[in-house]
């Protein structure tokens, strides 16, 4: 009645003087029965005010705000009831002061008392109402208050800011999506609450957000939260890895080239998911969109020598967005390394700078690719033993798509990538493998690597300039390799300055992990043949066993690659080309061959027949009197009978029908008859001899056939006494090396005696 009276005067002094003595000597008195009395009091002033109550809100409320934090819960209740009155009749005007009364409502969302929860559930309705119907709230205000309330870890504290979230971003006049990154990374600490409850609701608000992304892509920041999902696509929380990973995908599918800086990051969180088992397959099967989308975003264009900046193409529209709303958002941040991004902090937005957008704009925003950091991620990946399959063959696919892309930049990084990629050889997956291959040809192939003398390597031996290898002829240029897509074929062959170094370094593994040559070697030389030009792996194979010092893995190596030669379908063109040694360059490889193939007696006869040499073949079983005949020898003549009886010699099992002209075809054979003790291998070699018809009957009335000599007339430029000579030399170096190996032997057996 009394401030009725004062308003009726328009006694603005008096006015104050009662709110002042409610709030000083009632509301904030030490008696609780007096603060009981102040609050009711102040309660009744702003009724009595009523539309005038904005005039004095600050000298209100804020008496009551402290009382919010009595001991005494039935004083908190009257406070929440007083402030309710206040605001009922006050409306909109006491949105100048939402801060504090939001602060204040966030406290008593956590009251232990359920009376003062109840109320304060009231108050929080009552202020969301005013709040939606009115077109005044200051969010700008409003924002630092709700980042820092956010990471509250109290689950009442969260449901209360959840549910403001939710409110806020469906009133049409308030847009929360410019302030999205000010919030994201606690909202998804949120999401990780252990109430379902809790969990569902931030669920809904980052659902309701993302839809807003979706049909406003131009006026989202994306690359102010690419490294807040990269953390949380890491979170060992199903759900959280779950929701930022679509989140992740939304993105690089609809800001394109703007996350290509936070490309090594992505790479962080999403190839260990796709390595995950069935238990994550949704994780697993987002994980593998985003890892194929962002690949998408490498083009030919990052490779520029000069490393200019490329434009960024506009961020996707949704289908009812009109064609002129475009517009571009771009962060000029660099994506964080690995341990920076593991320890950063919630507050993690102010780590990056503002994204710029644009209306209608005809420009484009420069994005560089981070291929240092993308090339430093996948290498991590793939020293980590401990990784799937699945992502190791990622890992691969990246390397061979960069390669691809942007072979200039990439060669930069081949030196430290190139140790990792042979060791990856031995790896137990043979897809593995395979991509491990494709991305080794390719470096051995492309053009970027050409650089002026051999490739480097620590303790590579110089190539000698007797060995010339075939380069086929390359029709397009460099930058056709733009052009290919991500899993497409390997360039045609070339010969740069990686292709020797990485035969040597093939062998050198070879040697040193003799399971990995039992096990795989033919599979990876097959493979190598398909991939890179047959010839020139062989020639350059054959010159490096040529000078190797370890005799007996000269000889194993060579018996492979024997096999491979003789056996691989893949090899059929090469065999067709050693068949006839027609051209020049087939007598070279011939001899290039002869020279390491005489490391193995029995491969050297197989490359004479397979090449028709037949004479020099009987002149090499002649040499064999003269060797130590072993077990393992035998054994090998024995597979050579059983090759003799395979499709690939079809040619030479019909030579023997023309005896005149083959007469030392048949003396190979025989001898080789002779070399076999009476085995399974003797009788079919025997019996196949025994099918050769009598000279006289084979004769017919036509003219005289070409004899052998004419018939390989042009092979005349191989000189075979040389060849001859080089074999007994060869020889003599196996038959001293394994005495070697018997005397180092008896040694051992006689210190183990004593």
């Amino acid at each position: 009645r009394l401030v009725r009276e004062f308003v009726a005067q328009n006694n603005t002094s008096q006015i104050k003087h009662v709110i002042q003595i409610l709030s000083q000597e009632f509301a904030l008195s030490q008696h609780p029965h007096s603060r009981k009395g102040g609050l009711i009091g102040l309660a009744a002033c702003s009724i009595a005010l009523g539309k005038d109550s904005g005039l004095y809100l600050k000298e209100l409320i804020e008496p009551v705000l402290t009382c919010f934090n009595d001991a005494d819960s039935r004083l908190r209740y009257y406070a929440c009831e007083a402030l309710y009155n206040i605001v009922k009749v006050a409306r909109g005007s006491v949105l100048p002061h939402f801060n504090v009364l939001f602060d204040g409502l966030s406290k008593l969302a956590a009251d232990p008392d359920p009376n003062v929860k109840s109320g304060s559930e009231l108050l929080d309705r009552l202020l969301k109402d005013i709040v939606t119907e009115s077109n005044q709230f200051d969010l700008v205000s409003f924002i630092p208050l709700l980042r820092e309330r956010i990471y509250s870890n109290n689950q009442y504290a969260r449901q209360f800011i959840i549910s403001w979230i939710l409110v806020l971003e469906s009133v049409p006049d308030i847009n929360l999506l410019d302030y999205l990154p000010e919030i994201l990374d606690g909202l998804f600490q949120i999401l990780g609450d252990n109430s379902k409850e809790i969990r569902k609701m931030c669920e809904v608000a980052l659902g309701e957000f993302l839809k807003e992304i979706k049909k406003n892509p131009p006026s989202v920041k994306f690359a102010e939260m690419a490294n807040i999902l990269v953390i949380h696509c890491q979170a060992s929380d199903d759900l959280i890895q779950l929701t930022a990973m679509c989140w992740m995908r939304e993105f690089i599918q609809l800001a394109g080239r703007v996350m290509l800086p936070y490309s090594s990051g992505i790479l962080t969180a999403v190839l260990p998911c796709l390595s995950y088992d069935d238990r994550k397959k949704n994780i697993k099967e987002v994980a593998n969109v985003c890892n194929q989308s962002l690949m998408k975003l490498v083009i030919p264009e990052d490779d520029d020598v000069d490393e200019a900046k490329q434009p960024v193409p506009m961020p996707a529209e949704s289908a009812s967005e009109e064609a002129l709303s475009k517009a571009e958002a771009v962060s000029g941040g660099e994506s964080l390394p690995a341990w920076a991004i593991r320890g950063t902090s919630g507050c993690c937005h102010s780590l990056f700078l503002a994204a710029l957008s644009f209306l209608c704009s005809s420009e484009r925003i420069p994005v560089t690719l981070n291929l240092d950091g993308i090339v430093q991620v996948l290498d991590c990946h793939l020293h980590d033993t401990s990784i799937g399959m699945m992502t190791r063959i990622a890992v691969l696919k990246w390397l061979y798509h960069l390669y691809i892309k942007t072979p200039r930049k990439m060669f930069r990084h081949t030196d430290s990538l190139f140790p990792i990629l042979l060791r990856t050889l031995s790896d137990e997956s043979d897809e593995v493998i395979l991509k491990d291959l494709e991305v080794l040809a390719e470096i051995a192939s492309s053009p970027a690597g050409q650089t002026e003398g051999p490739g480097p390597s620590e303790g590579t031996e110089a190539r000698p300039s007797q060995v010339e290898l075939h380069v086929p002829v390359r029709g397009s240029q460099l930058s056709s390799s733009g052009n290919k897509g991500m899993e497409c074929s390997p360039s045609t062959p070339t010969m740069n300055s990686y292709f020797y170094k990485f035969m040597i370094n093939l062998l050198k593994r070879f040697s040193s992990e003799r399971k990995l040559l039992e096990t795989r070697g033919a599979f990876i030389i097959r493979q190598l043949c398909l991939l890179l030009n047959a010839e020139n792996i062989f020639h350059s194979m054959a010159d490096i066993l040529l000078r190797e010092e370890d005799l007996k893995f000269a000889s194993t190596m060579v018996h492979t690659l024997n096999t491979i030669l003789l056996t691989s379908s893949e090899l059929f063109q090469l065999r067709n080309q050693l068949k006839d040694l027609k051209t020049q360059e087939s007598r070279n490889l011939f001899c290039c061959l002869y020279r390491s193939w005489c490391h193995n007696p029995v491969t050297t006869v197989s490359l004479c027949f397979l090449t028709q040499n037949y004479k020099h073949a009987y002149d090499l079983i002649q040499k064999f009197g003269d060797l130590e005949v072993t077990v393992d020898f035998l054994t090998e003549v024995d597979k050579l009978v059983q090759l003799i009886e395979c499709p690939i010699f079809t040619y030479l099992r019909l030579q023997l029908l023309d005896v005149k002209n083959n007469p030392y075809l048949i003396k190979a054979l025989y001898g080789l008859l002779m070399l076999l003790p009476q085995s399974s291998a003797f009788q079919l070699l025997s019996h196949r001899l025994q099918c050769v018809p009598n000279p006289e009957l084979m004769q017919t009335a036509e003219g005289p056939k070409p004899s052998a000599g004419s018939k390989r007339s042009v092979a005349t430029s191989i000189d075979y006494t040389e060849l001859l000579q080089h074999f007994e030399k060869v020889q003599s170096k196996h038959l001293e090396a394994r005495h070697q190996r018997a005397g180092r032997g008896e040694q051992l057996e006689r210190r183990v005696v004593l």
